[in-house]
């Protein structure tokens, strides 16, 4: 007997569209913001510098966005992460500069310093049912006070050479390239062939196994605009310096967290455990264990981050990571992540961060003072808060 389950008929574009509107417009809002400095500033944005800085600029908000991300599905909230990026660089300095300790020891000490920061708050959450909202408030202010100890009030840098190619360094170009870096080149290439490759695989799964799939125009139009872009940009990046190591770390995590969210049984359990803890615990998901493991992650996420932001400014400063956790949440919310917890996808926090940071850039070269900056950053997080609550009621 055969146990294959009839394909679905494919639902018609505007069907489609309506449905997912949600995903698409994030990512057309992304493209239609860039088009909109790229004429405002002549075509600056998308210089080749300019596009490298934009990269340098944003890696660790993206990296602490993927983090943020898993923590604000399972239904809570971290306002420590920009004080612990700050306070980790503050450690690297004291281990790299004031202790003359090698750069792999004191980058694997600072990660395991982070895990322990996210395990401590996440146990006073998960186990002692405090809310997150006050654990993680009060870990902003101890690890911004902690950090300030530890500089004592002063910069400490610069950094061994080693370490500041965590963000500073660019993938090396055997391939020998005079003017293209032809090995960033082939990279992106390989990558934007990869995509294409694995979302045929994807769409033939799914169509074999009776699931709704996305019309197949919309599906080569997206996945040809998709590779076209890859190529694009790497072809820019290729004619400066070729893809910085940030890029490398950043595509890599983004890959692993969209697998484990998607094709995991621990993904699905923390979407679980966001959506209806109760009901999650007694479906027998661990869910304690579960938010205090989001924890640790956001921990991890965030020293990774704090290494790579002091290896780009080559100094620690008391200063380091203020405000870093209001442009990581506002890119997740930004990215389709509720606020009610449960739903939120890896792409759209990574989508919301990169419209976070060409905005940023665009009005930075625009001339645009940092107080309207402000204004206008907090006018399209509440734009994009108010639609998802908007959408969620509509439904």
């Amino acid at each position: 007997m055969d146990t294959t389950a009839a394909p679905l008929p494919a639902p018609g574009l505007g069907h489609f569209l309506k449905h997912h509107l949600r995903e698409y417009g994030m990512l057309l809002s992304l493209v239609a913001i860039m088009a909109f400095f790229q004429y405002l500033t002549d075509g600056t944005l998308l210089q080749p510098l300019n596009l490298t800085n934009l990269v340098l600029q944003n890696s660790y908000i993206v990296v602490m966005a993927l983090g943020m991300l898993l923590v604000i599905v399972a239904g809570h909230i971290d306002l420590s992460v920009g004080s612990v990026c700050g306070f980790i660089g503050a450690l690297a300095a004291v281990l790299m500069v004031q202790y003359e300790w090698s750069a792999v020891p004191a980058t694997l000490m600072c990660i395991a310093a982070g895990a322990a920061i996210g395990a401590l708050q996440g146990w006073f959450v998960a186990w002692f049912k405090i809310p997150s909202f006050i654990v993680t408030l009060a870990g902003m202010l101890v690890f911004k006070g902690l950090a300030l100890a530890l500089l004592q009030g002063q910069s400490v840098g610069p950094f061994p050479e080693a370490f500041q190619s965590l963000s500073s360094g660019f993938i090396p170009d055997p391939l020998g390239g005079e003017e293209l870096r032809t090995t960033s080149l082939v990279l992106g290439v390989a990558v934007a062939a990869l995509a294409a490759g694995l979302g045929w695989r994807s769409r033939r799964y799914e169509l074999q196994h009776g699931m709704e799939v996305e019309p197949a125009a919309l599906f080569g139009l997206r996945h040809a605009a998709l590779s076209a872009a890859i190529i694009a940009l790497t072809w820019l990046m290729a004619s400066y310096k070729g893809l910085p190591n940030v890029l490398i770390i950043m595509a890599v995590l983004t890959v692993a967290y969209d697998f484990v969210t998607h094709r995991t049984t621990l993904g699905r359990r923390l979407y679980a455990l966001g959506g209806n803890e109760k009901a999650a615990r007694l479906s027998g998901i661990r869910t304690e264990r579960l938010a205090w493991l989001s924890f640790v992650n956001m921990g991890v996420l965030a020293a990774l981050a704090g290494l790579m932001f002091a290896a780009r400014l080559n100094t620690a400063t008391p200063k380091a990571g203020v405000g870093f956790e209001l442009d990581v949440i506002a890119a997740c919310f930004i990215g389709g992540a509720s606020a009610s917890g449960g739903v939120g996808k890896v792409m759209g926090a990574v989508i919301g961060a990169f419209v976070m940071g060409v905005m940023n850039n665009g009005m930075s070269i625009l001339g645009i003072g940092i107080d309207y900056q402000q204004v206008i950053k907090g006018g399209v997080l509440l734009a994009a808060v108010f639609l998802d609550v908007y959408n969620r009621r509509k439904g």
